[in-house]
């Protein structure tokens, strides 16, 4: 009977009282160890390569090194959970870098949810290696908010990572709380929202022509009037109808 290793962790949180919850959390998770905590991020570098943990809950705020300056320090490559204060920049990158995190203060639903994830992905050892968390990191923290994007990682429903270029994507579908993503006749729900889409992809390329769809104006074949509206046509087959005003800002554009 083959034996599950045990994943080896480091809390890295300035905060005492978030450091005993995420603790008190992982109560009763046998196949998880915490081997070390650290309050700053001096002693989190420290720690990173002199334990090197498999996972690290990586405060994204800190006095001294912040969170990004302790990934751009250390040698070691783990796992990172970043847990970081509400802030919707912080969170859309994450989200667009398919990278975990939890919001403070914790909920535990949310937080069971996130291990759940990272027990399946940490132990699997049929899964394909994951593209480095500390390079998907260091460019999500890094980036300006109005850079246009160029690429995006997702989770397919093996929730694998998988890289999908800006210019491969053909539209865009609001879906309650997500963001529906078609590329290469394939969808990825993304938690992110229309309007931060829509600032961050290049206008030149992508216009939105519904309060719900966002089209890549490279992949439009054909179009065709319906009433006063248009009818798209798109690369991948599909056909999505624009709103009376998507409907005139297209034809102002295609004159």
């Amino acid at each position: 009977m083959k034996t599950q290793r045990t994943i080896r962790a480091l809390i890295v949180e300035d905060e005492p009282l978030a450091r005993q919850t995420i603790k008190d959390f992982l109560q009763g998770e046998e196949w998880l160890k915490v081997v070390g905590e650290a309050a700053d991020g001096d002693k989190a570098v420290t720690l990173i390569d002199e334990l090197r943990p498999d996972l690290v809950f990586l405060d994204v705020r800190m006095p001294g090194l912040t969170g990004l300056q302790v990934l751009e320090n250390i040698k070691h490559d783990p796992a990172v959970v970043f847990t970081t204060a509400y802030d919707d920049h912080a969170v859309s990158a994450f989200e667009l870098e398919a990278l975990d995190y939890i919001l403070k203060p914790f909920g535990r639903e949310r937080f069971r949810q996130m291990l759940k994830r990272v027990q399946r992905r940490l132990l699997d050892s049929a899964e394909e290696s994951e593209p480095s968390v500390r390079k998907r990191a260091l460019h999500a923290l890094k980036a300006k908010p109005a850079e246009y994007l160029l690429r995006l990682f997702v989770r397919d429903r093996r929730g694998r990572m998988v890289q999908v270029q800006v210019a491969e994507v053909t539209r865009l579908t609001g879906a309650d709380d997500y963001v529906e993503l078609y590329a290469r006749n394939t969808s990825h729900l993304v938690k992110v929202t229309m309007n931060e889409f829509e600032k961050r992809l290049d206008p030149k390329h992508f216009r939105r022509i519904h309060r719900s769809t966002i089209v890549n104006l490279d992949h439009v074949v054909s179009c065709r009037p319906i009433d006063r509206r248009l009818c798209l046509n798109l690369s991948d087959g599909s056909e999505v109808i624009a709103s009376r005003a998507g409907s005139q800002n297209l034809r102002d554009l295609f004159v």
